[in-house]
């Protein structure tokens, strides 16, 4: 989907900023929003390239540069350290050799760091895309890796 074609989706006024910006991320392949996009966007609504950016960066579900197929958000608030978040971050950081902020080397995953998800009865947690898992251990981690791999090798194959 191209730039005209999100706005002309969601409507050229302010407040459906963030949902465009939504919707031009989850459009590359690469998860990010691209400068091109972002000047061809503010040319569009009327706004300033800075005002665009500035919104972008504000909030941590975007980001300005590539990023894996797969966004884990690892949730770091106090009732998920308490409840073992240490482990499952080891637990990610061995089965896919990346620590936060890094991206696997097929592209498949990106690891961040995230404070409360609000799901703090099932702690720990993380979310990978829209879907959160919780109660989570070491091996539970593992399997949730493997079948979003697997299921991703599927999809690309």
């Amino acid at each position: 989907m191209t730039v005209q074609q999100i706005v002309e989706k969601r409507g050229v006024e302010r407040e459906n900023l963030l949902l465009i910006l939504h919707d031009l991320q989850d459009s590359r392949e690469d998860n990010s929003l691209c400068r091109d996009d972002l000047e061809e966007l503010a040319k569009i609504m009327g706004l300033s390239v800075s005002d665009i950016v500035g919104t972008a960066t504000f909030y941590t579900m975007f980001s300005l540069e590539p990023r894996g197929r797969h966004i884990i958000r690892l949730c770091e608030s106090p009732p998920c350290y308490i409840m073992g978040e240490e482990n499952v971050l080891k637990a990610i950081e061995d089965k896919l050799g990346v620590s936060f902020g890094e991206t696997t080397e097929d592209k498949c995953f990106t690891l961040e760091a995230t404070s409360c998800l609000g799901s703090c009865g099932v702690a720990p947690v993380m979310m990978i895309d829209d879907e959160i898992y919780g109660n989570l251990t070491q091996e539970k981690v593992v399997a949730i890796l493997d079948q979003i791999a697997a299921d991703d090798n599927a999809a690309h194959n």
